[in-house]
């Protein structure tokens, strides 16, 4: 079984086609907000269809969110922690 690490040229294609993935699904995404923005009936279609779903799923939103910034602080205080560890082990 061949790994991508030992062939550069294969590593080189897996980035050409991500990158060309990328640039045609942003090129079809800014041709999709061009055709909607204009037609004003359905920005405002969009936008009511978007306030719903954010009112419907509120609560699950706001747990979820409320789970990232948890585990966003507890990554903060970890490497608070290591950082004093090897404060600590460097003054010894």
């Amino acid at each position: 079984m061949k790994h991508a690490h030992g062939n550069p040229a294969n590593s080189v294609a897996k980035e050409v086609v991500k990158g060309s993935i990328v640039s045609s699904t942003v090129h079809t995404g800014s041709r999709l907000m061009s055709n909607v923005a204009k037609h004003p009936v359905l920005v405002f279609g969009l936008g009511l269809v978007a306030g719903y779903l954010v009112y419907k799923y509120r609560k699950e939103i706001i747990s979820s969110t409320t789970r990232a910034v948890d585990a966003g602080k507890d990554f903060v205080l970890q490497q608070k922690e290591n950082l004093e560890d090897i404060v600590a082990e460097s003054k010894e």
